[in-house]
């Protein structure tokens, strides 16, 4: 690949680093993962209140700018089973590539890509954003359809991106990143509107807000370190141990920030 990063002449139709030492390494990471997420994930449904956050709805009360109502209930979600669930999401994913999936997810790591990781995501992550969205006063059904939407596009961008980059490939295209980091942009924005424009903040909630700002932004990082072909990131193994690092971490932060400042009892 060229300095720029916008061609290669390589032939290769494996993904550098990606052989059977590397397999074989990958699969005790995704088993030793699936511990540590299942095991957190029943820590927190063991030890959790039955704390909850409601999510609102604000419906228009007459002609185009009639004044909406007062936001009513829809729901309550219950916050010590929500982060149980992206932990054990994150679990599930581990434990099939580790076992039942294993062969496809071989195959996929080998053709550069990994659409389990895609998958969880989707899920997990966006499950996440919701989350730091409620804790940050967000909480109208129509704002988190917004977020989820904007969270989910981004994620199946960074899917494209990898599979609009086969080994192998005539010209790299960095098009689907970048589009993906427009739609990952909104949801933080709104986000870091709420934080900055409220008279008070709890200062877990300020942690939970920066920490999973750079986590997210992290795992950009290493797709774009990939396809530059930095250092280590020249192996896409290399480049898969980063983003389960990066799963694990923010997964477990954003879990334990919220039990200490929520669910502590």
């Amino acid at each position: 690949m060229t300095a720029s990063g916008t061609t290669s002449a390589t032939t290769a139709t494996t993904a550098t680093g990606v052989d059977e030492g590397s397999l074989r390494s990958l699969r005790r990471w995704n088993l030793a993962l699936t511990v540590l997420h299942l095991a957190q994930a029943a820590a927190v449904l063991w030890l959790a209140t039955d704390f909850a956050v409601p999510v609102t709805q604000s419906l228009p009360a007459g002609p185009p700018g009639t004044p909406t109502g007062s936001p009513e209930a829809l729901f309550d979600l219950p916050v010590g089973a929500a982060v149980a669930t992206f932990l054990a999401l994150a679990a599930l994913d581990h434990l099939l590539t580790a076992t039942l999936a294993r062969r496809t997810y071989e195959a996929d790591l080998r053709a550069g890509i990994n659409r389990f990781r895609w998958v969880e995501y989707s899920f997990s992550a966006t499950l996440m954003v919701v989350l730091i969205a409620l804790y940050t006063g967000i909480d109208g059904i129509s704002a988190l359809i917004g977020i989820i939407g904007a969270n989910v596009s981004m994620i199946l961008f960074g899917w494209l991106q990898e599979s609009a980059n086969p080994p192998g490939r005539e010209r790299l295209t960095r098009k689907p990143f970048w589009f993906g980091c427009v739609a990952g942009a909104a949801p933080w924005v709104a986000i870091a509107w709420n934080v900055v424009a409220a008279d008070e903040v709890p200062g877990f909630v300020i942690g939970i807000f920066v920490s999973l700002f750079v986590f997210f932004n992290s795992f950009a990082l290493n797709q774009w370190l990939q396809y530059r072909e930095v250092g280590p990131w020249c192996s896409y193994a290399f480049g898969e141990k980063a983003y389960l690092v990066l799963s694990l971490v923010a997964k477990s932060a954003l879990a334990w920030q919220i039990f200490g400042g929520s669910l502590a009892g």
